[in-house]
């Protein structure tokens, strides 16, 4: 951010980085200038009231490092969210954004001025955060039970990130504090996790519409619960003003770099009556999970506080080469807390290593998005050896330093076992193997979509309502391929055949075609029957999608259950073969598109060669043990790292 006070900031760090914390104030007040007297004010209103007087205190001290923007281009950016809450008007976020940047000119950040919070909170703002903030510690009853330095976290500041200032409680506090009457007169009313269900169960009836395709703005600020659109971090924006509007303590906690796909990723979490930590992808998850519940890849969970992290602000200035992904010190590893037993120390030998770092040189462990390194952990060496403390198994990583412009690779890439802890490797070898690929891009949420189609089925009836029918196939495992070939069991004619969902998969599939011989090439035709709707009612996934011939478009039936789609033939035929293609995200390997592969060696990636593909799958002679990644050049952008293990793409 462009403090307009830098110097100030930093020597506040500095500080903190000699033990100095005492001064901290009393330089908070120095950086708001002529605003200072706004400010002292309301610690001279609470210096009798010694809770009031130490979070007034927590709030100042820490208020030098927020701002919020202003300028024009805020409108833009604004503009965004509000046209894509008008359900239907834009029905997918790129014609959105396409319309929006025709008309305006895209948005940047750089286009907004930053407004310091030191220099222009007046007291009857701050005031009035700290009046309705105790108001709900104290008068809700599961507010016993939060400690007063969880109150001054999570429950206390008056602004989440950089989104313009508001007084927002007291509105929040008016719109959802009746839906807990009744909870708070139950047996149950001193637990928090009820009341923050209740509330969820409230906010998600509302339709919330998610989108990643909007430009990198600032935050939004309340108005994110009106206009319900955004992406994980607006979600996460959302629960917080509600639930501390309620004095329910929460949060965000987030991963700088998932360890499963090309993404940063945000999520809510909140604390019981003991302290302990539950989480909730809103508006997704149907009910807060214990942390160590919540089963994505995450390599390295960090809790955003409005406090600094001391630790890692002394960091920042023991260290020259410190990366800028943890120059901004407002969170702390909670790792532990989500991996319970599946947390790991990973040790890492200097003759591991390219070149044995200086010991007062932070080397830092990488994930990776799409072809480039992201830092989300960092170490140093120590007896000959690099530790890195509370790492999520699961993941490929490479270890790299940082010279203030590039990262300089220290390490071959490697994998580390998820059940074990064990590391692997990927140094690639002379010798070579054919490998036989079929996508670009990891089985989005561990197969969400292909797993789905575990447990459908294909029937075959000569009743037009499938009374009496006979299965023909069951689908047993994840289609790993864009067309599956099913062999069909019966000797029997049908006039009616179809492909019925799995419980609670919405009948998703995305393409399926009948074929009177196993060896014929050319499908059946019929009059195409199913169930109508889908969800979202907005006549995008509709039945009639399964037998258009496109494998992009696909069926997801309104209601989790009894979706089907099928053929009625006119009269009763043989039925022996169908091939089938899961509802997908267009990262498998389609003929005539362009591809290149790329093995990682000697700290960069090397091209094996484009090559067209001639059907869904596409065969390279590539290095043995090296990390892969394949690239199309006609169409998409979603690829990731993978290994080849046991003649399949393993993705990381």
């Amino acid at each position: 951010m462009k403090y307009l006070y830098i110097a100030i900031i930093s020597t506040v760090l500095l500080l903190v980085a000699c033990g100095k914390q005492g001064e901290q104030l009393e330089l908070a007040l120095k950086a708001a200038g002529d605003n200072r007297e706004e400010l002292q004010k309301v610690l001279n209103r609470y210096k009798c009231d010694n809770e009031k007087y130490k979070a007034a205190c927590f709030l100042i001290e820490n208020m030098v490092f927020y701002g919020s923007y202003e300028g024009e281009a805020l409108e833009l950016y604004r503009s965004y969210f509000v046209e894509f809450s008008k359900f239907p008007s834009y029905r997918h976020a790129k014609e959105l954004v396409d319309s929006l940047e025709k008309a305006d000119g895209p948005f940047s950040r750089e286009q907004l001025a930053f407004k310091a919070d030191a220099k222009n909170v007046d007291s009857t703002f701050l005031v009035n955060h700290i009046e309705w903030a105790f108001k709900v510690w104290r008068e809700q009853p599961w507010g016993k039970n939060v400690c007063f330095s969880d109150f001054c976290e999570y429950i206390l500041p008056y602004r989440i990130g950089d989104e313009p200032l508001s007084l927002w409680r007291e509105e929040l506090y008016e719109k959802y504090n009746h839906i807990l009457d009744d909870f708070r007169k139950s047996s149950d009313a001193q637990n928090p996790i009820k009341a923050a269900q209740i509330l969820m169960d409230t906010l998600r009836k509302e339709n919330y519409r998610f989108t990643s395709l909007f430009p990198d703005g600032p935050h939004l600020g309340p108005m994110v619960l009106q206009w319900r659109t955004g992406s994980c971090r607006e979600f996460a924006d959302a629960i917080i003003y509600a639930f501390r509007a309620l004095g329910i303590p929460c949060g965000t906690d987030r991963v700088i770099q998932r360890g499963d796909t090309n993404a940063s990723h945000f999520w809510n979490f909140i604390l019981d009556k003991n302290g302990n930590t539950y989480m909730a992808e809103f508006p997704y998850q149907e009910k807060w999970l214990k942390a160590n519940e919540y089963k994505v890849i995450k390599g390295k969970v960090y809790r955003v506080t409005y406090s600094l992290n001391e630790e890692l602000a002394k960091k920042k200035y023991e260290y020259s080469n410190f990366h800028p992904v943890f120059c901004r010190p407002f969170f702390h590893d909670v790792t532990d807390i989500y991996t319970a037993e599946r947390n790991r120390m990973l040790t890492i030998p200097v003759d591991s290593l390219y070149y044995t770092p200086n010991n007062k040189e932070l080397v830092y462990l990488c994930l990776a998005n799409r072809q480039q390194w992201i830092p989300v952990a960092y170490s140093q060496l120590i007896d000959e050896k690099l530790c890195f403390n509370n790492i999520e198994g699961g993941i490929a990583c490479i270890l790299a330093t940082w010279d203030g412009k590039q990262l300089s690779m220290l390490s071959d890439p490697f994998v580390v076992s998820s059940d074990t802890g064990e590391i692997h490797f990927l140094n690639p070898q002379k010798c070579t193997h054919d490998v036989n690929l079929y996508r670009k891009f990891y089985m989005a949420v561990k197969g969400y979509f292909y797993s789905r189609m575990i447990g459908g089925v294909i029937e075959g009836s000569n009743r037009a309502d499938f009374n009496n029918s006979d299965t023909l196939f069951l689908v047993k495992e994840a289609p790993y391929r864009l067309y599956t070939v099913a062999h069909l069991k019966s000797d029997k004619a049908y006039r009616y055949i179809r492909y019925r969902g799995a419980k609670d998969s919405y009948c998703n599939i995305a393409e399926l075609s009948f074929y009177e011989n196993r060896y014929d090439t050319l499908p059946m035709y019929g009059k195409i029957i199913g169930t109508p709707g889908c969800y979202g009612n907005d006549g995008r996934r509709e039945y009639t999608n399964v037998f258009d011939g496109k494998t992009d478009t696909s069926f997801d039936f309104k209601e989790p259950d009894t979706g089907w789609a099928g053929l009625d033939m006119g009269k009763p035929c043989k039925v022996s073969k169908a091939i089938y293609t899961p509802r997908n995200d267009l990262n498998f390997v389609y003929k005539g598109e362009m591809y290149e592969l790329f093995y990682w060696g000697k700290g960069k990636w090397n091209s094996l060669g484009k090559k067209k593909a001639i059907a869904d799958s596409i065969v390279y002679t590539a290095p043995k043990n090296a990390l892969l990644y394949l690239k199309n050049h006609s169409s998409g952008k979603d690829e990731r790292i993978f290994d080849y293990w046991n003649g399949k793409q393993r993705f990381w």
